[in-house]
């Protein structure tokens, strides 16, 4: 069993840039796929980045290809979301997630950590 916990989120304003980092405890972090999900009020969860075991494989959602950078650094059990240019619409609850196997885009991770808020401003 892995435990998560997101920090970093806050409030930016349109255009600016905020790290989300989640760090992991409990059986070894670099045994899990890692992936980073939000939820806007009134909206499912939805798929915005994950990354392989070594840090090498990366997919992202549509929405943030070219804004959004995830990273990990598998020494200190922590996965990163870098979000540049940030949109009103990127306003939501993030998630971290964590997987045995490969499975985005899906939501089919096997443990998820509480959410930190991010708010962008126009």
């Amino acid at each position: 069993q892995v435990q998560l916990v997101e920090s970093g989120g806050g409030l930016a304003q349109a255009g600016g840039s905020l790290r989300l980092s989640c760090a992991a405890s409990g059986r070894t972090f670099s045994s899990y796929y890692m992936g980073w999900f939000r939820q806007a009020p009134g909206l499912e969860r939805e798929f915005v980045a994950a990354i392989g075991k070594r840090g090498i494989m990366t997919t992202y959602a549509g929405s943030v290809e070219g804004r959004f950078t995830i990273s990990r650094d598998n020494a200190k059990d922590t996965v990163y979301l870098q979000m540049n240019s940030l949109k009103p619409e990127d306003t939501a609850v993030y998630y971290c997630a964590a997987a045995t196997v490969w499975v985005p885009p899906t939501t089919r991770y096997d443990y998820w950590g509480q959410g930190t808020q991010v708010t962008v401003s126009s």
